[in-house]
């Protein structure tokens, strides 16, 4: 019997706000994953100690918010003042990056809102182009391992990113540039490891 697949792709506010952050506190976790694009590069003065618990408490975040299932909080979760419902961290805890990110709430939203928007008309302009484009990677893979694909879930989280290409950034979850999404041939070449790792 043929594996089912799912694949879900966005471009997710919550993602993009702690991308954001990221970006203007200066952090570098994952190491792997480039910065955002078209943003000016911070300038920050802060002891390595402080460094490191901000990228820490924000690698906490990022898991939290990639994979929510795969890394539950042990205590409930609080929604953190200025972040509408993007952000939540867990009660009585992070209080470095709580005030770390304070005064960026706004441009926070109004950068997550913006790119957002920008993915749903990039998404709603190929309708079906997008579970065409995974098919099709599927499809191949069939074809090279000589059987149908296993059952697998992913999601595709399509990002303003500085560089193209695609990252792992959860066990089930892949960032691939926007640039790299809205180019058939190359992201049909892109994703194809990341399907054959999986199917």
């Amino acid at each position: 019997m043929r594996g089912a697949w799912v694949i879900r792709e966005d471009a997710s506010r919550p993602v993009l706000v702690a991308l954001y952050l990221r970006h203007v506190l200066g952090l570098r976790t994952p190491a792997d994953l480039p910065t955002v694009r078209g943003l000016p590069i911070p300038s920050i003065a802060r002891d390595a100690a402080e460094q490191d618990r901000l990228e820490s408490e924000w690698a906490e975040l990022w898991a939290m918010t990639i994979e929510p299932q795969a890394h539950p909080s042990p205590v409930p979760l609080e929604l953190v003042d200025g972040f509408d419902t993007l952000l939540a961290l867990p009660e009585g805890a992070a209080a470095e990056l709580r005030s770390a990110i304070a005064p960026h709430a706004q441009d926070a939203l109004a950068y997550a809102d913006a790119e957002h928007q920008a993915y749903r008309k990039l998404a709603s302009a190929s309708t079906g182009a997008s579970y065409r484009a995974y098919a099709s990677a599927i499809a191949e893979h069939e074809r090279q391992v000589g059987r149908p694909a296993h059952a697998f879930e992913l999601n595709v989280q399509v990002l303003p990113l500085a560089q193209r290409g695609v990252w792992w950034i959860g066990a089930l979850t892949v960032a691939v540039t926007d640039g790299l999404r809205g180019d058939a041939a190359q992201f049909d070449s892109a994703i194809h490891p990341i399907i054959a790792e999986l199917a």
